[in-house]
């Protein structure tokens, strides 16, 4: 059975391998993903500023998710499922609880910016393409950015 924890300190290195390893699933080369680990690498002071949550069955953490918050605007910034997991329905068990955090802390709506190769997930979820961004990893590659309404599925 999976459950969803807040993410603490302790769960840092877990959380970048996670990550790392999510994103080089889709077949990047090395120099995109050691800019990746520099640009997107998870400290004590990003959990400590951000809402994070592990998604844990039989002890393991499978993924996890982590909001931004400003006084205008909630993105998105981490949604990653350990590459052994991927495909055999926590993306979505995760998606719920992501859900279901929102509704109880009041984000109606979200933004969130992935690769290409995510886009059809959170299609699939219920968020809309609103616009594409330039890529902090590589110099004029075009990324989604997505809009999602909570309950709007």
């Amino acid at each position: 059975m999976c459950s969803i924890f807040k993410a603490e300190e302790n769960h840092i290195d877990e959380l970048n391998r996670i990550a790392y390893e999510s994103e080089a699933w889709w077949g990047y080369d090395s120099e995109f993903m050691e800019r990746f680990r520099a640009i997107y690498r998870i400290t004590e002071e990003y959990i400590r500023k951000n809402p994070t949550f592990i998604l844990v069955e039989n002890g393991s953490i499978i993924g996890f998710f982590s909001f931004i918050k400003s006084e205008n605007e909630t993105e998105l910034e981490y949604f990653y499922i350990d590459p052994r997991y991927i495909g055999k329905g926590y993306g979505k068990k995760m998606w719920d609880s992501l859900k279901e955090y929102c509704k109880e802390t009041g984000i109606e709506s979200f933004s969130l910016v992935t690769s290409p190769q995510a886009k059809g997930f959170y299609e699939k979820m219920g968020a809309v393409v609103t616009d594409e961004v330039e890529s902090l990893l590589r110099k004029g590659r075009k990324i989604p950015k997505l809009e999602y309404t909570v309950g709007s599925e």
